[in-house]
């Protein structure tokens, strides 16, 4: 342990993931120091941070932003909420981003995390040091840069440290064969920023996850021609007017012609890709020995914890999850650790553990690329880390709630974000559509409660 025998956490970023463990360690004063929290940019909020330009700042520094001028939350503001910091009552469960943005700032306040972020500060490099002593006899050093004024190099030393750098800024593009002969406007979700541009354009969409659809129905707005390419199951809900579905793009021929799986060919205006993102930590050290391969970050207990390293964590890399509540319940399990609740296995059973979780998943049928992808079993995770960090789960009807709206979302994908959600209880919540008229729970959901 540190000086005063209390731990120092070190936080990188401070999105929403990065705010909430740093709320978490400030709630313990007895046995950590103030945390110290690293942003890269001069604001809070992470992806929730519109930013209006694509490709670089004037400082050279990339954009990292993904957000869109019109995004309105996917998921209910009852269930999208840190479950101790609701949203505003008078809100729509379905949100514009800038109340998100708004949200995280009150939580800033609320918690009074301001003062323990270092703006404008990049992570150069995290590296373990054994440490007689130290907390499981590792300490980190932490060196970091001033970003406008790379000469200012600090080195920290820390007990923990707790990554939260995000993943939503290094865009995917699947290797498509041919795909530097396409002619057209070639481009990443990640750089798009309002339908107007494409008005009246024939687009091809490729990937059908929630920014697919959602951009989708935003070109469908400005009567651009979409066909929507994807390897899912075809959607059986109504699609916007002008929209389309193919099979996905499987090569670019000479001409710049796009060939779909089917055989079938489209020569398109915009070729768009909504397929997700890369994981980065370029500032960890090779011999912490996290590796990313195929969207899989390993290897990880319970996604959380390098085996070799315990006093490192990297937060929120699960996928299809609900975000907040996912942090809230990793943070109060990362404490748990640290502040020895929860006693870690040795590293043997924590790497047999990983293991046996991941054959498990292949054994289902999951691809090595979506390992990561929860889903509905989010909810066994949380409170496996609830259970085994001894701290409260998440309220009973969280899952029911957030579930249901993923059925009506796969129902009706034009009108969903109209509904709006009421918590009665600690297991009961209504719906109401636009009219006010209150919704039928969807069964399926309902069995699993």
């Amino acid at each position: 342990m540190s000086g005063l025998g209390k731990l120092r956490v070190a936080v990188i970023g401070a999105g929403a993931a990065g705010l909430c463990a740093a709320r978490h360690l400030l709630s313990r004063p007895d046995t950590f120091a103030p945390p110290v929290v690293y942003e890269l940019t001069k604001n809070i909020g992470g992806t929730w941070v519109y930013e209006e330009r694509v490709g670089f700042y004037d400082n050279g520094l990339p954009i990292h932003s993904s957000m869109y001028r019109d995004l309105r939350t996917n998921i209910p503001k009852e269930v999208m909420s840190f479950p101790d910091f609701p949203f505003a009552k008078h809100l729509p469960s379905f949100v514009h981003h800038t109340e998100v943005r708004k949200y995280l700032e009150q939580y800033c306040d609320h918690f009074r995390l301001w003062d323990h972020i270092q703006f404008g500060t990049s992570v150069a490099s995290v590296t373990p040091e054994d440490v007689k002593g130290g907390w499981n006899g590792l300490a980190w050093n932490v060196n970091s840069n001033n970003s406008v004024d790379h000469s200012k190099s600090t080195t920290e030393r820390f007990d923990a440290v707790m990554v939260c750098n995000g993943h939503f800024y290094d865009p995917y593009i699947p290797p498509i064969p041919g795909l530097e002969k396409f002619k057209g406007t070639l481009m990443h979700s990640h750089d798009y920023r309002t339908a107007e541009p494409f008005a009246g354009k024939s687009v091809v969409l490729l990937g059908a996850g929630l920014s697919g659809l959602d951009i989708a129905m935003e070109l469908s707005n400005v009567e651009a021609q979409v066909i929507l390419s994807h390897g899912q199951q075809p959607l059986t809900c109504p699609l916007p007017p002008g929209v389309q579905q193919a099979p996905p793009v499987t090569s670019v021929l000479d001409d710049g012609t796009l060939e779909f799986k089917n055989g079938e060919r489209t020569k398109p205006e915009v070729f768009l890709f909504c397929t997700g993102y890369n994981f980065t930590f370029p500032f960890l050290d090779k011999k912490v020995g996290v590796k990313v391969q195929e969207h899989l970050v390993w290897p990880l207990y319970k996604f959380l914890i390098p085996p070799a390293y315990p006093s490192l964590f990297i937060v929120g890399i699960c996928r299809a999850i609900c975000p907040f509540p996912h942090f809230h319940i990793q943070s109060q399990f990362m404490l748990s650790v640290l502040d020895g609740s929860f006693r870690l296995p040795s590293r043997e059973e924590m790497e047999k553990d990983i293991e046996l979780d991941i054959a498990a998943r292949r054994a289902r049928g999951i691809s090595t690329r979506h390992i990561l992808k929860l889903d509905s079993e989010q909810w066994a995770y949380n409170d496996e880390l609830a259970r085994l960090g001894g701290f409260k789960p998440l309220p009973c009807y969280w899952s029911n709630l957030y579930e249901s709206n993923k059925v009506f979302r796969a129902r009706d994908m034009l009108n969903y974000k109209t509904y709006n959600y009421s918590v009665l209880d600690n297991m009961e919540w209504k719906v109401h559509d636009l009219h006010g008229q209150q919704l039928q729970k969807p069964l399926a959901v309902k069995k699993q409660m």
